[in-house]
């Protein structure tokens, strides 16, 4: 499956974005996916990630209650709602295919992806 995050851009702090990651391919029903973050400096981290059925989801303690997960799979297309964006949300942003066709799982570790598209930018102004 390849890859395609955009929606990315400047906001200001307590502003919302939408990003999108649309995936090729018939199969994209069938993964688990992923949308981790790369601040300026740091290093990779998991923002939250959802089971191929979107039964399960999961986030990273510093955005619950602000960034929700969803898909379509009919659409091929994961999604990520931010909400209340503040300037440490600033990073860019990968969405990521977990391929394990056994269980759904909506897991943290970057690790079980195998599948990674390019990064879109968000910058959040204080």
């Amino acid at each position: 499956v390849q890859l395609q995050a955009s929606g990315g851009g400047l906001v200001q702090a307590g502003g919302s974005l939408r990003l999108s990651c649309a995936a090729s391919g018939r199969t994209f029903g069938t993964y688990n996916m992923g949308w981790f973050r790369q601040p300026p400096g740091k290093e990779r981290e998991f923002v939250a990630a959802i089971s191929w059925n979107g039964g399960l989801t999961n986030y990273a303690d510093s955005v619950k209650g602000r960034f929700s997960v969803s898909r379509d799979n009919n659409l091929n297309t994961l999604y990520l709602q931010m909400n209340s964006l503040k300037p440490e949300d600033t990073a860019v942003y990968y969405c990521a295919a977990d391929s394990n066709r056994y269980f759904g799982r909506a897991s943290a570790r970057s690790d079980v992806y195998d599948h990674w598209g390019q990064g879109t930018q968000v910058t959040v102004s204080s």
